[in-house]
């Protein structure tokens, strides 16, 4: 079936995600396509606590506002559409309290601030390099919050400003976590009410840019889930309706070859084992009072308990209360 496929040549990182990691990730939707299935397979994560960010100057604001443990005051919250919101925020942290917005907001400031100074690797995936800015002022938006348009100015940001976005945070970064390992990622979900034209423009610039740093610095690797995408799978098939999101298959591909060139061997061994309980978890019993589901239980009970005890760095406290609760 190969010969269906356009070969890609993978590089592997020098060094390679393990459990007893934490793993900070960051970026546009897919970036938690890869979050969730990390989190699902029980590796220490934090996703996205800016909420989903597109544009890497966006990227870049956040991650300085975690190192430098930014608290937001009233005064950077503003109301619109019966809600409190922040241009840096995804609508996630909106509210109809103002004092709740800020609460969740500086809550998550903290806690990224947290992570990060413990962090061995960040996972950055950037979606478009249009930058939407505030009309009045020129600040740079994460979300426009379904703001009238006239509100802003749109912006292909070039390949000189993202770099030197990018470059003043990475030092930044290295010196606030010396361990800290990154992994850039380019979205494969298209953009399209930029413009085909544009969304190709908007790629290739966050391609350039990623391929630079990463080269600069021997600490950034480059995952190409854009081009697995586009160029290995590069059929409709793969695309959901809207011939933008990339479907499950496509989207499971993705994730099969993160983590068989991402992360270390053992750990993908222990990630399948973790697989089969999840979804043994997830089952639905069409007859839970059977002595047949009642063995099923007791079965995973068992699995799950000599998990826990081999890998106590796992936490299955979730999953051996549900199958402890039919046996």
């Amino acid at each position: 079936m190969e010969s269906f496929f356009l070969p890609i040549q993978i590089e592997e990182p020098a060094e390679r995600i393990s459990y007893q990691q934490k793993i900070l990730l960051t970026g546009s939707c897919f970036t938690e396509h890869i979050g969730n299935h990390l989190q699902e397979a029980k590796f220490d994560v934090l996703q996205n606590p800016n909420g989903i960010l597109f544009d890497p100057l966006s990227v870049a604001g956040s991650l300085v506002s975690y190192i430098e443990r930014k608290q937001y005051q009233k005064e950077d919250l503003f109301f619109l559409n019966d809600l409190w919101q922040s241009w840096r925020h995804h609508g996630i942290f909106s509210d109809t309290s103002k004092q709740s917005c800020l609460e969740k907001i500086n809550k998550s400031q903290s806690a990224a601030h947290e992570f990060l100074k413990k962090a061995d690797w960040l996972i950055i995936t950037l979606g478009s390099a249009f930058s939407y800015m505030l009309t009045e002022n020129q600040m740079p938006v994460a979300n426009c919050h379904r703001a009238p348009a006239d509100w802003f100015v749109k912006k292909l940001l070039s390949i000189e400003e993202m770099l030197t976005a990018f470059d003043e945070t990475l030092h930044r970064l290295f010196h606030f976590n010396p361990a800290l390992k990154i992994i850039f990622t380019v979205s494969p979900v298209r953009h399209i009410r930029d413009g085909v034209v544009e969304n190709n423009r908007s790629k290739s610039r966050l391609i350039e840019v990623v391929h630079h740093v990463a080269n600069k610095f021997d600490r950034i690797y480059y995952f190409p889930a854009y081009e697995l995408v586009i160029d290995v799978l590069r059929d409709y098939r793969f695309y959901d309706k809207d011939l933008v999101h990339p479907n499950y298959q496509a989207t499971a591909f993705v994730l099969e070859n993160f983590i068989q060139y991402c992360v270390e061997s053992p750990s993908r061994a222990i990630a399948e084992e973790v697989k089969k309980i999840q979804i043994a978890f997830r089952h639905k019993a069409l007859h839970p009072d059977t002595e047949a589901h009642k063995r099923f239980l007791k079965e995973y009970l068992l699995k799950t308990k000599a998990m826990a005890e081999k890998y106590p760095f796992l936490d299955f406290k979730g999953e051996i209360n549900h199958f402890s609760s039919g046996t």
